[in-house]
């Protein structure tokens, strides 16, 4: 036997050895993938469980609702994550991949509530937008009043409403990963489709047409995809005042030096509004726990205590500093007592 091959049994036990090493390793060291509008906020409480606890800073990535929830769904061990956050809550087919690939007990929480923000840079005029006038500017296809569906033939803003400034219509936002996407377009799209008389019917006639209608984005480079990162598209919202951005009200109040919320059905994006349900395009964030994995990797129960404190989440947490709008009193404390008792998900 020559020299390399008797070292190759060597080399993969080697191999085996210290891939186990790197499995426990890994198993002591939350993972949580998700909703990048939640990311800065579980970021947050990561860095200060890391700091202020025994436990190694959980590992966060930014994924999408979907991305995220779709990995979460994945199956159990320490090759998938632990936590899923979502700016959305998850669907049944989501619920059904899980059970598929094993994950059948999972914690839901309730965080927080967000909004949905039409953004741009401060060194323009502040608009207000009706439902309406963004389905008719970022729609593929749209109504008109005689029961017809045509191309988007809108390119100017001022072509969907007069009202509206004579600039480009262009317009940055999320995949269709994003949470903040689904959202968008049940609160957006689907609300605005809505305002023509015959959609109505069509809904009931033919589902699958009024789903294309209402729900199908542009893709002729007036509604720019731009990824999980919302910071970029600030960036890019500073460098083009003529465009607008699509996410949440975490990352305006985070930027407020540099970009603006558009009001939307007369209502500006501001913390109070959206707080008390009067901003007419608001969602709520949760996380989804594998409690599976809660015996197996050592400080979700901690962390989960640490999110859901009257100093992280509550009224007067310190995320609500970061942007994220606290849940009423009543609701938070709930939802805190179901984290504590890892209840699982009732669909």
């Amino acid at each position: 036997m020559s020299r390399n091959n008797r070292l190759r049994p060597v080399l993969i036990s080697a191999f085996i050895f210290l891939a186990g090493i790197s499995s426990v390793q890994a198993q002591q060291q939350i993972k949580i993938v998700g909703s990048s509008t939640v990311f800065p906020f579980i970021t947050s409480v990561a860095e200060r469980f890391g700091k202020n606890t025994n436990f190694k800073t959980p590992i966060v990535e930014s994924t999408g609702s979907g991305g995220g929830l779709k990995l979460f769904c994945a199956g159990l061990g320490n090759l998938t994550p632990d936590i899923a956050s979502a700016s959305r809550r998850i669907k049944l087919s989501e619920v059904e991949l899980c059970s598929q690939n094993g994950v059948a007990d999972i914690v839901e929480i309730k965080i927080g509530f967000d909004g949905i923000v039409l953004a741009n840079s401060r060194s323009v005029e502040l608009v207000d937008f009706s439902q309406r006038d963004i389905f008719l500017a970022l729609a593929k296809n749209i109504p008109n009043e005689n029961g017809q569906i045509i191309a988007n033939p809108f390119f100017n803003w001022r072509e969907v409403n007069p009202n509206l400034p004579d600039v480009k219509i262009e317009v940055m936002g999320p995949p269709p990963t994003s949470g903040t996407r689904d959202a968008f377009v049940e609160l957006i799209m689907i609300a605005g489709c809505e305002t023509f008389n015959w959609v109505e019917e069509l809904k009931t006639s033919d589902k699958a047409a009024y789903q294309a209608l209402c729900q199908t984005m542009r893709e002729d480079g007036v509604y720019i995809e731009a990824g999980e990162n919302d910071n970029l598209i600030v960036q890019k919202l500073v460098a083009n005042p003529a465009a607008y951005g699509i996410f949440g009200f975490g990352f305006l109040d985070s930027n407020t030096d540099i970009i603006q919320g558009n009001s939307i059905a007369g209502i500006s994006p501001e913390f109070e509004n959206i707080a008390f349900g009067e901003y007419p395009v608001s969602r709520s964030l949760y996380i989804y726990v594998k409690k599976a994995h809660v015996n197996e990797v050592a400080g979700i129960e901690e962390f989960l205590s640490e999110l859901m404190a009257n100093k992280a989440s509550g009224p007067d947490g310190y995320l609500a500093d970061k942007g994220m709008i606290p849940l009423p009193e009543n609701e938070h404390e709930l939802w805190s007592l179901r984290a504590a008792n890892l209840q699982n998900l009732q669909f």
